[in-house]
């Protein structure tokens, strides 16, 4: 085989498998059982049409039967008039209608047997006909179950995958934001411990850690000077008491 040869040969092979992937098996068994119906009425017009032909010459050897009879009667009035010559020539005729209506009736008994052969195949066909139809639903039924469970799996099947996609991007944004957490942490740690400065603390007149330092001195002195002061109103007012009890009445 040349490569002219190969390369038909291939060309055949993939339009066949394309010809296939696109090949729907429910459209091709409802095409066979239209085609099987068409043959099915084509059997039934051809016993329509041999019946008619049967008939036709069923109605032809009647003709033939009256006109032997009309001949009869015309050979029997003629040997009555002594005209034998008159019966001969009817009887003649009437042989030959009789060789006639012998043919009729071959071509009717023919045609009877092919009727009888055309009935048998109409029943035989039709049998077929209802038995593939019922396996043609029985199939299709199947093929359209399959195909939804396919349809379904691939469903599945890209589902699970989107899953498990959004699950690894969770997995990331829990561990970004585990390891922003931590960092915050650190930060914090740092800023209590005075070695980052804390930023968010600051006053707009831009105090620094001395400033701060200073503050809080400042304040601990106030509060110190009013503590003593407070012990010191205190003291003095107890004493004023303890004295005026003491006092005879």
């Amino acid at each position: 085989m040349g490569l002219l040869g190969r390369m038909n040969t291939l060309i055949k092979v993939k339009i066949n498998k394309l010809l296939g992937a696109a090949e729907d098996p429910r459209e091709v068994l409802d095409y066979s059982y239209e085609r099987q119906l068409k043959m099915l009425q084509d059997v039934r017009r051809g016993i329509v049409e041999v019946t008619t032909s049967r008939r036709r010459l069923e109605l032809q050897k009647a003709k033939l039967q009256e006109g032997s009879d009309k001949l009869d009667a015309q050979a029997r009035q003629a040997v009555s008039a002594g005209r034998d010559d008159l019966a001969r020539m009817a009887l003649e005729r009437k042989a030959v209608l009789q060789s006639q209506s012998n043919d009729l009736d071959s071509q009717i008994q023919t045609l009877d047997g092919e009727q009888a052969k055309l009935e048998q195949a109409e029943t035989r066909l039709r049998t077929k006909i209802e038995s593939f139809r019922t396996r043609k639903e029985v199939v299709k039924a199947q093929y359209s179950a399959a195909e939804a469970q396919v349809r379904i799996g691939e469903a599945v099947t890209g589902l699970s995958e989107e899953m498990a996609d959004v699950g690894m991007a969770l997995d990331r944004a829990e561990e970004k934001t585990a390891a922003l957490q931590a960092r915050a942490g650190a930060i914090d740690e740092l800023i209590d411990s005075g070695a980052l400065e804390d930023f968010t603390s600051t006053s707009t007149t831009g105090s620094d850690v001395l400033d701060r330092e200073l503050q809080r001195v400042t304040i601990k002195d106030s509060v110190d000077s009013q503590l003593a002061a407070l012990k010191q109103e205190l003291g003095a007012g107890q004493q004023a008491k303890q004295l005026g009890e003491g006092q005879p009445s």
